[in-house]
């Protein structure tokens, strides 16, 4: 078609036409709208069947080439003439006016297009977690983990590769993300040093560490992004295996620029925002800040239980130590102990219950490394979700509100300068040069209108995606549950084992039937 029909051949009125009936966000028209505007033809069901015949589209929508045919197979119909792609390449050179009316009586017809279909986001939980796992793993060099720096592994399931990335790679990704995503939810990277005097507790071991743990979120949440996921700079950091990956990633950000440059209804955003746009978010945001205070504490109280598990662990095995060193003394037994005391042979068998006690220490360990890994892990990393959300929310408030401000009070400065030079005689250069510097402030303070319109409607969207994370909570509870029940089960069959041991050693009185 496009060989038939070009877009400089086709009559004005095509193009008014095409304007008053095209969808607001794109040049393709639906086909509901098509459908529609053939209703105002006059024309018999027949002939309306025939030109849809000989109409493309895609998706549902017909593209501008398609619907400048659709117009001269309707005017060809109205002639009186059969509607047929042959008879359209005769008067291809001068096509004939469809009669349809004035076209912009013809919007009307146009479907608005629904707010949810731009602004609703269609994702759920495992949609998200589907997208992409991320493995983070720590590469110490020879000397051990206590070096001038650290290499990463990073491994995507998605890419199915592997690449080696350092801190300050991770830094210079995070800082071009929020270059390009300003009015998204970018998580925050761990410290790269440990902070004196408030993590001198902390071994540095400890702190790499979790400073792996804290890479590896970051990298998931940014990984299965509704936005981020399909973005070049996130494939770059995550496949590309150059010797530079940073300059790679400037470039990569400079070439694009930021998302309200390049998104196609960000200059349009404000029509798909609902009116009660701000009570919404100031809801939203109320809930979603008391989640993360709830979330906070249940985090601690996790990291308690990992600590107890991890001082049952130490305990059970101290515990079978000392019954090893009780059972190891081999000193004869004084002469005042009674002929009857069973003690030499019973100290004897106690070293054999050290190494049950070191079993039942080392399932507690594991049970600790679950909970860690299972329950605490999965807490903050919905916890880091929650805190960038509310980073987000502070950085509308305090960038783009605040810019906005900045450039009305300028911009009200110029026109008070404006309106002295009219009254009092100055150059005229200086009055032209004031004229252009404020059409240049009014230039900037629309772009800054559409751009805080762009961060309400991201904001608008990055609410929903916590709320699509909040599920999480039934895997975080379902990862507590299981790891508690696996951890009791197993510690269980090891006291069950050690039971029948004691009957034996104590002659069937296990000392548990008589209370002392």
């Amino acid at each position: 078609m496009a060989g038939e029909i070009s877009e400089g051949s086709v009559p004005a009125y095509y193009r008014e036409v095409h304007e008053a009936i095209r969808c607001r966000t794109d040049e393709r028209v639906q086909v509901e709208v098509f459908q529609r505007l053939l209703q105002r033809t006059d024309l018999s069901k027949v002939v309306l069947n025939q030109i849809a015949e000989h109409v493309d589209s895609t998706d549902g929508f017909l593209s501008k080439l398609s619907l400048y045919k659709a117009l001269a197979l309707i005017a060809l119909a109205q002639q009186g003439k059969q509607p047929s792609p042959k008879l359209l390449e005769n008067c291809i050179l001068e096509l004939p006016k469809p009669q349809l009316g004035e076209p912009r009586d013809l919007s009307t017809l146009r479907m608005q297009p629904a707010q949810d279909d731009v602004l609703t986001l269609s994702q759920t939980l495992d949609g998200l977690l589907a997208k992409d796992t991320v493995q983070v793993e720590l590469i110490p060099e020879k000397k051990g983990l206590f070096l001038k720096h650290v290499e990463y592994q990073v491994t995507s399931q998605r890419y199915k590769i592997s690449v080696y990335r350092r801190y300050s790679d991770f830094d210079v990704f995070h800082e071009v993300l929020l270059q390009r995503f300003a009015y998204r939810v970018v998580p925050a990277l761990p410290p790269k040093r440990m902070l004196k005097g408030v993590l001198t507790s902390l071994s540095e071991r400890d702190f790499i560490e979790g400073r792996r743990r804290g890479l590896g979120r970051f990298i998931n949440l940014v990984a299965r992004h509704p936005f981020f996921s399909e973005d070049e700079l996130v494939k770059t950091f995550l496949t590309f295996s150059g010797s530079d990956v940073q300059s790679r990633l400037r470039d990569t950000c400079k070439k694009m620029g930021d998302e309200f440059m390049i998104n196609r209804i960000a200059t349009q955003a404000k029509e798909y925002l609902p009116a009660d746009i701000q009570a919404q978010f100031s809801t939203s945001r109320e809930m979603i800040r008391n989640i993360h205070n709830s979330f906070q504490r249940l985090r601690d109280r996790a990291e308690k239980m990992v600590e107890r598990s991890k001082d049952n662990a130490s305990d059970l095995l101290m515990f079978g130590k000392e019954l090893s060193t009780l059972g190891s003394d081999a000193s004869p037994l004084p002469s005042l102990a009674s002929s009857q005391s069973t003690w030499g042979t019973l100290r004897q068998s106690l070293k054999s219950f050290s190494v049950e006690f070191a079993v039942l220490s080392d399932k507690a360990a594991q049970q600790g490394r679950r909970e860690e890994d299972d329950v605490v892990e999965k807490l903050n990393l919905f916890l880091d979700l929650l805190q960038s959300y509310r980073d987000l929310c502070e950085r509308h408030e305090k960038g783009v509100l605040h810019e906005h401000q900045k450039a009305l009070h300028k911009y009200s400065v110029m026109k008070r300068q404006m309106m002295s030079a009219t009254v009092q005689p100055k150059e005229q250069a200086s009055v032209e040069q004031l004229e252009s510097r404020i059409v240049q402030q009014e230039n900037a303070i629309q772009t800054m209108e559409l751009r805080n319109y762009f961060s309400l409607f991201c904001l608008h969207q990055e609410t929903q995606l916590i709320f699509t994370y909040l599920p999480i909570t039934s895997h975080i509870l379902g990862s507590f549950v299981n790891s508690q029940v696996q951890g009791h089960r197993e510690m269980g069959e090891v006291w069950s084992e050690l039971q029948p041991k004691l009957g034996c050693l104590f002659s069937g009185n296990n000392g548990l039937k008589h209370s002392i």
